[in-house]
This record gives structure tokens, C-alpha cells and sequence, in this order.
């Protein structure tokens, strides 16, 4: 069942939502790069939880104007009207007042997410409102949804995708570095309200699929996932989209196979997958790759100390230094040194005398702010400084320049 969701074999419905969650995800996770680089992921927050009032608000209008309160489109137009709404209020507290903008909206999302919730208390009690489905709009839920909804879904998600990569320049100049970007002219608090709106749309988009508790984590788990595999801001906001996008794939493809489980949870545990293979696995910043240079380093500085021991005639207890010494053939297995160990040794004896000269000598700088007791000299210096540092050597103590 859930193999035939993944193919798109579910119907023409099932298919249109599992590629609007698709778009979504990739436009959350290009959009949330940018609220990440800037370090305002908490925003992304408070306008998701200030959409409520406005769905329930919407729906009420909706009742009172004669019908049944379910149209999408109404629901997610109260819903960015909402969210428009708090996110003035968390600029005008951090800029009008003395708050901090983490004060800010923890306020605004408190106070409108509670605004919120005793409007839909309020919703079922009305003979319209108990069956009114609002609390899809929490968790996410497509089970049920029609072709005309799932339609406005998918197209909305497109056009969001697209905004994001129409503004996707000036927002990565702004987002790497905003002072670059007003000396060139840009106005980078435009840039912002930009980014801002983004998250809007991506959040208003996202409440049917995803839900407003968690659309966050659609906006900022893509990016984090992405920064583990690359140090440029292109390739984050790439492989964020690819995130977001096979996120939202495989969350909106197992919840059409599996009905009563809501989609939302199931696109945030898949995107958290890829986040947890890419801190497991990533080769740059992963897990298991920071274990092994680790393991690597700690045998260097093993081996380089066993050889000096043996360059020095003294005695070697660590275990793991001799078998590194006897699995690269440099001893042999009563611990006496072969020939290829001898003259590694007399060349790691000759590297720390070099290296002492290196430091001590100011001509050097460059090269001696790099020792790490490991490096060869013959990478940081040309033959003629490494035939000046052995003439140093060869110089007589006492003796002068």
C-alpha cells in the first residue's frame, strides 16, 4: 500500500497532495535556509501559531455569511491574514519597544495561539462547528480532502516555490552578509520583509498539510540537515530544498496510505530521518566522520611518539603505539627496530629539530603558526627555507648569524 502511495498509484487526489507536499517541502526548505543564516528561526514559529485565530475567525465568518465555514481558500486567506497581523506585532515590540525579539514573540505567539484555541472552543459549540474538521489545522491532515482543495493546495505551493527562487539572490546576499548588502545599495530591511512574507506563504500553505504546530520544523529541519554537508550558502539552500522536498514526498505518500495518521507528524519524522542520516553520515560535519579524524589523529600522535621513543632508545608502554609501529613494519615483534624504522625515527628526531628553529626564527611566522608536532616541514616551506633551517642546524652552538 504504501509502495503504491510512493509510486503515485493512489488516484488522481492522493497524487496532486503528494506532489503539493512536495512543493511545499522544497519551498520551506530553500525559504527556512535563510531564516536559519539569519538566526531567526524562531520567528517562523510565532507566525505559525498566530494563523489559528484567523482559521477560526474565518470559519465563524464563513457560518455567519450563510455558508458551511470549510472552504480552503477562506480558511487559509483568515489564516494569513492572521499571521500577517503577527508578525507586525513581533516587528513593532522589537523595534518600538525595549523587548528583545525573543521576547517578542514568545508574546505574540502565546497570546494569539491562546486567541486561537478559545475560538475553536468556541467553534464546537455551534451546531456548525462540530463537525467542522479545524483540528487538521493543527497537526495536518489530507485524509478526505478534495480534488478542488487539493488543487489550490498544490498551485499554492508552486507559486511559493517560485517566489522563493525569484528571491532567492538578494535574500542569500542578505542573509550572508546584510552589512555587504547595504553598502551595495540594497535595502536590507525590504529584503527581510521579503523573507518574512515567505515564511507567510510557506506557513499559510503548509497548515492543511503539515499544521501549524509543525510547520516549523518543516521550515528549519531541511536547512540544518543541508549545513552538514556543505560550507557554501548555494549548496544549503540546494540540498535544503532536495530535504524539504523528499519530506514532504514521503510524509504526504505514507499518510495517503495510511488514513487515520495524521500527515503532518509523518513529514516531520521523515525529514528528521534525513537530518539524523546527515549527523550520523555527513563526511564533513557527521558523527562517524568526526570519530574517524579523530582515530586518525590519535594514531598519528601515537606513531610520531613511538618513533621519537625510538630515535631516543627509551622504552615504549603504550600498547596501541607498538602495534602501530609493528603493523607499518617500522619494528619488529620483540620491539627492536627494523631499518625503514631507524630512519623514520632519525627523520622525526630531525623534524622536531626543525621545527624548533622554525619558531624561533620571526622569517618563519607563517609556517610556525601551524606546527602541530605532525605536519612535514617539506609542505609548508620551499627547499631553499628547509636548506636554510638544516644549515642552522649544522652551525656550530655559540656560533653566530
Amino acid at each position: 500500500m504504501i509502495s503504491d502511495a510512493l509510486l503515485l498509484g493512489l488516484g488522481y487526489n492522493a497524487t496532486l497532495v503528494t506532489l503539493g507536499a512536495m512543493l511545499l517541502g522544497m519551498a520551506a526548505g530553500v525559504g527556512g535556509t535563510f531564516l536559519f543564516l539569519r538566526k531567526r528561526a524562531l520567528v517562523s514559529d510565532a507566525v505559525s501559531h498566530a494563523t489559528l485565530p484567523g482559521v477560526g475567525l474565518a470559519f465563524i465568518i464563513m457560518v455567519a455569511l450563510g455558508g458551511d465555514g470549510r472552504s480552503l481558500v477562506g480558511l487559509l486567506l483568515g489564516g494569513a491574514v492572521s499571521a500577517g497581523i503577527g508578525l507586525l506585532c513581533v516587528s513593532w515590540l522589537s523595534t518600538r519597544t525595549r523587548l528583545a525579539e525573543d521576547a517578542a514573540i514568545g508574546a505574540v505567539l502565546s497570546v494569539f495561539f491562546g486567541f486561537g484555541i478559545v475560538i475553536l472552543t468556541v467553534i464546537q459549540s455551534m451546531s456548525a462547528g462540530r463537525q467542522a474538521g479545524l483540528e487538521g489545522f493543527l497537526l495536518g491532515s489530507t485524509a478526505g480532502m478534495l480534488r478542488t482543495d487539493a488543487i489550490v493546495l498544490a498551485g499554492s505551493a508552486a507559486l511559493t516555490l517560485f517566489l522563493v527562487l525569484v528571491l532567492r539572490r538578494p535574500l542569500t546576499l542578505a542573509a550572508f552578509d546584510p552589512e555587504y548588502a547595504s553598502a551595495s545599495g540594497r535595502n536590507v530591511t525590504r529584503i527581510d520583509l521579503a523573507m518574512m512574507g515567505i515564511v507567510l506563504a510557506v506557513t499559510v500553505v503548509g497548515l492543511k498539510i503539515v499544521g501549524l504546530i509543525l510547520i516549523v520544523a518543516l521550515l528549519i529541519i531541511p536547512p540544518v540537515t543541508a549545513r552538514f554537508w556543505t560550507e557554501r550558502t548555494d549548496h544549503v539552500v540546494l540540498i535544503a530544498g532536495l530535504a524539504g522536498g523528499v519530506s514532504g514526498y514521503v510524509g504526504a505518500a505514507t499518510s495517503a496510505a495510511l488514513p487515520n495518521v495524521p500527515t503532518g507528524p509523518i513529514i516531520v519524522l521523515a525529514s528528521f530521518a534525513l537530518f539524523a542520516l546527515s549527523l550520523l553520515f555527513a563526511p564533513g560535519r557527521g558523527v562517524l566522520s568526526s570519530f574517524l579524524r579523530h582515530r586518525t589523529f590519535q594514531k598519528r600522535v601515537h606513531l610520531r611518539q613511538g618513533l621519537l621513543a625510538l630515535a631516543q632508545n627509551q622504552p615504549i608502554y603504550e600498547g596501541l603505539t607498538m602495534r602501530l609501529l609493528k603493523r607499518a613494519g617500522l619494528v619488529l615483534a620483540d620491539g627492536v627496530p627494523t631499518d625503514a624504522g631507524q630512519a623514520r625515527a632519525a627523520k622525526a628526531m630531525l623534524d622536531e629539530a626543525r621545527w624548533t628553529i622554525v619558531r624561533g626564527d620571526q622569517s618563519y611566522e607563517a609556517a610556525a603558526v601551524l606546527y602541530d608536532g605532525l605536519t612535514d616541514l617539506e609542505t609548508l616551506l620551499t627547499t631553499d627555507q628547509l636548506r636554510d633551517v638544516d644549515a642552522q642546524l649544522a652551525r656550530p652552538q655559540g656560533v653566530g648569524a
